[in-house]
């Protein structure tokens, strides 16, 4: 395949994960309310039982803001898909096996991101309003909330896929099983380094929350390079 049939092809995937998007963005703009319930039901409690809108424009701004971000997640599935089948005609047969498990495995990592920032949202939440004590009340706009909230999700999300890049630089011969397990310290020292780098709170008890799991899913991904990719 030449350079220019390479363009024409990666235009065609760009054209599709575009599509995948724009229809994904239309379906979370007309599901807007319901999403958004989802989104605020972490920092709504007793101590805060509103956010607030700031500007005449800025709940238009969220609606757009909480659309795109919904669009983005929905149309995951397809743009996966769609890298894969990009750089699949530079693999051998017996490789193209694994695009169906590369996307399905792609996805479940980030929904056990996701999953986990959803879990600890609430506590990391209260554990950072507990500081606003006294004279200061806590005061919650919905733009701050979301980018914040947005933050994380992306965060643990994309922390979630370390283990597919293990498994691939094992597959291509970088890396062993015998090596990984030799860098078991220095992967519990990077997990907390991650988890504190990536959560915007950076209180401990976030920055733990995807520490270990990381380190479980770093565990994971040795046995998975031992038996798996050996057999």
């Amino acid at each position: 395949m030449s350079v220019i049939d390479h363009l024409e092809e990666l235009r065609t995937r760009l054209i599709v994960c575009v599509i995948g998007f724009v229809l994904g963005t239309a379906i979370a703009y007309i599901f807007y309310q319901p999403i958004l319930d989802f989104l605020l039901h972490p920092v709504l409690s007793k101590r805060v039982p509103a956010v607030y809108v700031s500007g005449v424009v800025t709940a238009f701004v969220v609606r757009l803001k909480v659309s795109v971000f919904a669009g983005f997640i929905i149309a995951l599935p397809v743009t996966l898909f769609e890298m894969w089948r990009f750089i699949t005609p530079g693999l051998e047969p017996r490789e193209k096996r694994y695009a169906v498990p590369f996307v399905l495995s792609s996805l479940a990592l980030f929904a056990l991101g996701t999953f986990f920032a959803f879990l600890i949202l609430p506590t990391g939440i209260k554990f950072l309003l507990s500081f606003a004590s006294g004279p200061l009340k806590p005061l919650i706009f919905i733009d701050q909330y979301l980018s914040f909230l947005m933050f994380m999700i992306l965060a643990f999300g994309i922390s979630f896929e370390f283990p597919l890049v293990l498994i691939f630089l094992a597959g291509v011969g970088i890396i062993s099983s015998r090596q990984l397990r030799a860098k078991r310290r220095h992967a519990i020292f990077l997990a907390f380094v991650v988890g504190a780098v990536a959560t915007p709170s950076q209180d401990p008890y976030s920055m733990t929350a995807m520490a270990v799991p990381l380190y479980i899913l770093y565990e994971v991904s040795i046995l998975v390079v031992r038996f798996a990719l050996k057999k």
